[in-house]
């Protein structure tokens, strides 16, 4: 089974067109090649990459509102939820921010293309706000609900982990998962820079 045959199979909640389908398979291809050197992740199962990075990340655009939106991925690693999330929502301007050296070489190799991403290789508590998401997935979501650089977050999280946060304003579970959600939190105006 081809990756776009399998990503199409997986997501069938969401239409994607031939070009994005082929931006998404790109992205996997580098990810498949630099994997070996880098360890951008540690899931090497073809079904479990597509089910738990793709898709979940696809998901995520699908989950925020509809519109132009400044987002920012922090920690983005290997590009999730930041890359599909572009791709999918060619509309929005996608940040993606990873504090590791060699995986923001990645991340640029990988956006190269695509018009609505931009890499920042650094510390995200060192960038400028005024962004309309926070998206996260691999950072502890405690230290990026303690960022002020955006108006809303919505971030990957267990069931348990939420339990130890502040209330969120919409849950959204995960589809293909037993206890992941989607939390969406607001941030108040006056402490975004």
């Amino acid at each position: 089974m081809t990756f776009q045959d399998a990503l199409v199979r997986t997501c069938s909640w969401i239409q994607l067109s031939p070009v994005q389908l082929t931006q998404l398979e790109r992205h996997y291809d580098l990810l498949y090649k630099w994997n070996r050197n880098l360890n951008l992740t540690s899931i090497s199962s073809f079904f479990e990459v597509v089910q738990l990075h793709y898709c979940e990340s696809l998901f995520i655009g699908s989950v925020l509102p509809r519109g132009d939106l400044r987002i920012v991925d922090v920690g983005s690693g290997a590009g999730f939820p930041g890359i599909p999330l572009a791709i999918a929502r060619p509309e929005c301007e996608v940040t993606l921010v990873e504090a590791h050296q060699r995986k923001g070489v990645f991340l640029r190799e990988a956006a190269r293309g695509l018009e609505n991403i931009s890499v920042i290789v650094g510390r995200a508590e060192k960038i400028a706000g005024g962004f309309d998401w926070l998206v996260g997935r691999g950072v502890r979501p405690s230290d990026l609900l303690s960022l002020n650089v955006a108006f809303h977050s919505a971030i990957f999280m267990t069931a348990e982990e939420l339990l130890r946060l502040p209330k969120p304003f919409q849950i959204v579970p995960v589809p293909g998962t037993r206890n992941r959600v989607i939390a969406q939190f607001h941030v108040e105006r006056d402490k975004i820079h």
